[in-house]
């Protein structure tokens, strides 16, 4: 095992090192006149091996042989699986097992700007929506792409790292609908025992500073951001600490980056766990069934197979499923767990009769509102990438363009019901994204947006500059559902958001293009000719454009999930027909077997789903201590 582990760790830093001196002699062919650049650059590239081989060190080792049984089964290396694979493990005497259908993660997908890309890559479980009627229509197949993470640290690794946490009556709905423990106050501790906050311009108690996950400032701001902040103070909206007492308002973004790269779950909780010898970690091993026991309907452990081999591992306490909104709902269908008829159609054994798979929650956002500059200020990826200097500026100082998580640098929270409400709870989020999709020719395949759609609104905007503006529906009214598409595991499930069958949804966003125009009139934007990209959409040219109407027909041509997808194993007391799992995140009827991610969500907080998983599963961690007389206090 130490040697086949050894030979990787090996063949990975070659390659790094390799990619590094390929990105260093292109640079410097074709941007610098003489080699002068290069000494700095080729030091810098050092640098960075360096820093790749420390953290190839901390990453945890892939079990050649797992034991029969251990105490603790996780299914899924997520940001919800890394956490509680860490802080179970913390007992001692348990034996824990996480298991990952992915592979491990490297330093490289560490660098923030790259987000985008790690989509087109096999950490990605590349899940599609199901043909779509009423949203979706200007992508291929009118199906909208979810990207999710398939590796260790699952969608922490492949999200652009925006840490937000939703507003206090969140978390105090849930609690009024009968999830005892989970109102503001008593989830808020959790919050604060992940986070080792670094930010600016924050409200110190509302932050934590012990924490293992990194929150802090991007290093660098561009002046389209720093215009958007200022338009937005200028309209009315308090610059805030938006993770602070109130979330109406706007700011930078605050992120789980830690020293310029990107901080995960993976990074900040399974590294610290590495010489446990109670943790054993399964990489590359797809579950594809629990094991449940007939007579006592107690979950026994799991099947699992990797490299087309099967193995069944038993657990003596729990299996903890933490594969995320798309695959937790598959793993407990394909155990018999599910809607009754759904699984006789599939010739499932039913275990339970639970509506698993229904409730699904996102925030949908308009993906098309574009505006154009005078200035050479946006974000052109391939002007940065063609720049030695900026490369140099990350390699050696961890700073610059590359610290930007993927494009987005500000957000605001607005209630679009109560506009002039200070104290108002936000249901529209403004997310800047600080470049256009025609920046490099990889932007508009990221949600698989038709080539015509492209080439008649966004073609003409190449080697020009501006930003995008989501308008996203934080609170939406439209919920979805994922079922079976047989009862192969190997299979993707079916998808279908249901976007905007609820057409309040639709105004949420209209009001987020209003909001936005009244930016534009702002001395910040006015000294930028910020104007909104008026071409458009070949689906919405029987509208006249800027109405209503046509906002509403765009939200439906390029209808961007924000990668929050939730609530599909709905949590809820056992009085709650809706309710997949109880306050405890057990399983209704089924002993043994809790689901811990954001598929337990009861209603989505307005808030990127990231921080409040992370807190789902610190609060589970200590639930499940307590409940096995471990909880130390």
């Amino acid at each position: 095992m130490m040697v086949s582990a050894s030979l990787q760790f090996q063949a990975r830093t070659v390659v790094v090192l390799l990619l590094l001196l390929k990105c260093s002699s292109v640079v410097i062919a074709q941007n610098s006149p003489s080699s002068s650049n290069y000494p700095p650059l080729f030091e810098s590239a050092l640098k960075f091996l360096g820093e790749t081989l420390e953290w190839e060190s901390k990453e945890t080792i892939d079990q050649a042989n797992v034991l029969p049984e251990y105490d603790f089964i996780i299914v899924g290396a997520g940001s919800a699986g890394s956490v509680v694979a860490s802080r179970l493990s913390e007992v001692k005497k348990w034996k824990v097992l996480l298991i990952e259908a992915g592979q491990h993660a490297t330093h490289i997908m560490d660098v923030p700007l790259a987000a985008p890309f790690l989509q087109f890559s096999s950490i990605n479980w590349k899940y599609k929506t199901v043909p779509m009627n009423n949203s979706c229509l200007g992508f291929e197949g009118n199906r909208c792409k979810f990207p999710r993470g398939k590796v260790m640290g699952g969608s922490s690794i492949l999200n652009y790292m925006i840490y937000t946490r939703g507003n206090r009556k969140d978390y105090d709905d849930w609690a009024d609908m009968g999830n005892t423990g989970w109102d503001y106050n008593s989830v808020f501790k959790y919050f604060i025992k992940s986070e080792n906050a670094n930010v600016s311009h924050a409200e110190p108690s509302y932050h934590g500073r012990n924490g293992l996950l990194s929150v802090s400032n991007v290093p660098f701001k561009s002046p389209i951001a720093k215009a958007f902040v200022e338009a937005g103070s200028q309209i009315g909206l308090p610059v805030i600490d938006v993770n602070g007492e109130k979330q109406i308002g706007i700011n930078y973004l605050q992120t789980t980056m830690k020293n310029g790269y990107r901080h995960s779950t993976n990074t900040a909780f399974l590294f610290p766990a590495k010489k446990r010898s109670n943790l054993h970690v399964k990489k590359l091993s797809m579950v594809t069934r629990i094991l449940i026991d007939g007579s006592t309907k107690k979950a026994i452990g799991v099947e699992f197979v990797r490299g087309g081999k099967k193995t069944r591992v038993y657990c003596r306490k729990e299996v903890i499923v933490s594969g995320g909104a798309i695959n937790t709902p598959q793993l407990l269908m394909l155990s018999g767990i599910g809607p009754k008829q759904h699984l006789a159609d599939n010739r499932i054994p039913l275990v339970k009769d639970l509506p698993v798979g229904e409730n699904l929650m996102d925030h949908v956002s308009l993906g098309g509102l574009a505006v154009t500059v005078n200035d050479t200020v946006s974000i052109r990826l391939h002007k940065v990438f063609d720049d030695p200097n900026i490369l140099y500026d990350f390699l050696q100082n961890h700073k610059g363009i590359y610290t930007v998580p993927g494009g987005p640098e500000a957000l605001s929270f607005t209630d679009a019901d109560r506009p002039d409400s200070a104290d108002g709870r936000a249901n529209l989020e403004l997310l800047l994204v600080g470049g256009l999709y025609s920046s490099h020719e990889l932007m508009p395949k990221l949600c698989g947006m038709r080539p015509e759609v492209y080439d008649a609104v966004y073609r003409a905007t190449e080697g020009t500059d501006g930003f995008l503006v989501f308008p996203m529906v934080m609170r939406p009214k439209s919920k979805g559902r994922v079922w079976l598409r047989d009862a192969n595991p190997f299979h993707h499930p079916l998808i279908d958001p249901n976007y905007f069958a609820d057409e309040t949804d639709l105004d949420v966003i209209v009001a987020g293009v209003r909001l936005l125009q009244r930016m534009l009139l702002t001395v910040p934007m006015k000294s930028l000719d910020a104007k909104v990209l008026d071409t458009p959409f070949p689906g919405c040219v029987q509208l006249e454009f800027d109405t209503d109407a046509y906002w509403k027909c765009a939200a439906r041509q390029i209808s961007f999930t924000i990668y929050h997808l939730s609530g599909t194993c709905k949590m809820g007391p056992e009085s709650d027909p809706t309710a997949v799992v109880d306050p405890r995140l057990r399983v209704h009827g089924v002993q043994g077997l809790r689901v811990v991610d954001a598929s337990i969500m009861p209603e989505i907080p307005a808030a990127h789903t990231n921080a409040p998983t992370i807190m789902i599963a610190e609060k589970a961690s200590d639930m499940i201590k307590e409940d096995w007389g471990e909880l130390q206090t």
